[in-house]
């Protein structure tokens, strides 16, 4: 059941897993500036003690963003196993995206904008995209070839889980 409470008394978990970087957190409490109602849909899930099980980082952009309320929904049904699991279950991501499907059906400056991480693809032998100069001495560039699809495809998904540019060429 869903309750909405004082933000206040909602505790951040001590150990929470997971980060969420700067650009990232500014578009996750410009998106709950924008779309509260998407809180009421996802909220914070917390024990009986009102400590964060799922929902750490909405928590803190909830703050952020100057709500005084937020909807949550306890746990209390769950063993301590269970909301040990939950911690990182809520935030793995099983999935993974279909990038030709969203480059024709959403638009690019929308999806970033709400918070997705693109693939950056680039022809082989073109420029990287370099922010200062002292950065361009920290750029390395590979060649990788594959024997299947599926092979580049996890691959892929391995570089961008680790915040790797891919550079693609077939």
């Amino acid at each position: 059941m869903i309750e909405e409470i004082n933000i206040k008394l909602v505790i951040p978990h001590p150990n929470n897993p997971r980060l969420i970087k700067d650009d990232k957190f500014k578009k996750l409490v410009k998106s709950i500036k924008e779309f509260p109602e998407m809180l009421q849909l996802r909220p914070i899930i917390v024990d009986d003690n009102c400590v964060v099980l799922g929902g750490n980082m909405r928590l803190r952009a909830c703050i952020e963003a100057g709500l005084k309320r937020v909807p949550i929904i306890k746990a209390s049904a769950l063993t301590a196993e269970q909301q040990k699991r939950f911690i990182i279950t809520d935030n793995v991501g099983f999935g993974e995206w279909d990038w030709d499907l969203l480059a024709n059906d959403w638009e690019m400056a929308d999806l970033e904008d709400w918070g997705l991480d693109l693939p950056i693809y680039k022809e082989l032998g073109e420029e990287l995209p370099v922010d200062n100069e002292n950065e361009a001495k920290d750029k390395f560039v590979i060649e990788v070839s594959f024997e299947s699809e599926e092979q580049r495809q996890m691959a892929y998904k391995h570089f961008i889980e680790n915040g790797l540019n891919c550079y693609c060429k077939k």
